[in-house]
């Protein structure tokens, strides 16, 4: 084991865009677990747009402040354990933060089933997985024959989306940035068409792939995007609000709201719903035995950007918000278990 601990801490809140001298690397020693912690070696951190999310303000954690060692969740392997459901040599998942070893309290982790590539342990059987799955079949209640809009659709969870929802007989539209990213998620993914946002007035192109409406939006955005969505929804339309990434790098919110919401849903009966994946964890168990089945069946891929090494951190999250990631992004910090 390391004698040192290495660290990013947030050192500045940012002002606008996020910058890599928000960051600073600093050296700790490698902290002793208390009795009912665990001492963890990282090894796989989560890179997320709800990481620039919490320096705005309290979510459904508390905010980010200056000073603090950067928060992130990710995957390490236990070193020492001071807590009875744990033991060396496993793995568990929980809030690391940007830091090779992290002493946390044992009932803060999930433990991790040991499984190839451990990757997937942060993408198809992590969060994004597990929130494209609740998010379309709980949440969004998607069903055979709908056209199920998804925004963001080449990122982490619409990746996953995109695919679930043609598993599950729906017509599938998605929404990310630039022709090739949009050729990419029809080609290779199987969406059924994809509107390139920066090419022109989104609401022509999103009427132009749904000329019958949209039954489900799966929102990974907010802002003008979501507010095209909305006017496009069909009667008894649904829409499953995971995330609001083009705001989140922003200097200050919106100024106001999506315009004509009462009107809309009451005019056409619609339903919207916010939720985070952790909602949904007592039925984790279930999601991750289809999920797995669809993989082993080669029925949905699994899309990873894999960024090495633990100096990468903020580029890799700097990148993640101007959208240079296809699929899951995330650092790989330490070695693969017994290696």
């Amino acid at each position: 084991m390391a004698s040192t601990n290495r660290q990013f801490h947030l050192v500045q809140l940012p002002d606008g865009p996020l910058t890599r001298d928000c960051f600073r690397l600093a050296e700790a020693a490698v902290p002793e677990p208390k009795d009912g912690e665990v001492l963890l070696r990282a090894l796989l951190m989560s890179v997320d747009a709800a990481n620039r999310a919490w320096m705005q303000g309290a979510t459904y954690r508390t905010a980010l402040s200056a000073g603090t060692v950067m928060s992130a969740r990710g995957v390490g392997e236990v070193v020492e354990s001071r807590h009875p459901d744990f033991a060396p040599g496993d793995l568990a998942f929980g809030d690391l933060g940007w830091q090779e070893y992290a002493a946390l309290p044992g009932n803060s982790l999930m433990k991790q089933p040991r499984v190839t590539p451990s990757s997937h342990l942060l993408s198809v059987y992590g969060i994004s997985g597990l929130t494209a799955y609740f998010g379309l079949r709980e949440v969004a209640q998607a069903k055979p024959g709908d056209t199920v809009v998804i925004s963001a659709a080449a990122g982490a969870v619409g990746t996953f989306a995109g695919q679930i929802a043609r598993i599950m007989g729906c017509r599938t539209v998605g929404i990310a940035g630039g022709d090739e990213k949009c050729r990419w998620l029809t080609d290779e993914l199987g969406y059924d068409a994809a509107v390139n946002y920066k090419a022109g007035p989104v609401s022509e192109s999103l009427k132009a792939a749904c000329p019958d409406g949209v039954d489900v939006y799966f929102d990974n955005v907010g802002g003008e995007i979501f507010e095209t969505a909305l006017s496009q929804m069909k009667m008894n339309g649904r829409i499953a609000c995971c995330g609001a990434v083009s705001t989140y790098d922003a200097a200050s919110q919106p100024a106001h709201g999506p315009r004509g919401v009462p009107f809309l849903f009451v005019v056409k009966r619609l339903a919207m719903r916010g939720f985070i994946v952790s909602d949904f964890f007592g039925r984790r168990d279930e999601a991750l035995a289809q999920l797995r089945s669809w993989v082993e069946t080669k029925r949905l891929k699994v899309i990873e950007d894999v960024v090495e090494g633990f100096e990468s951190l903020p580029d890799a999250l700097i990148g993640l918000l101007h959208g240079k990631n296809r699929g899951k992004r995330m650092v790989r910090i330490g070695e693969e278990p017994g290696a």
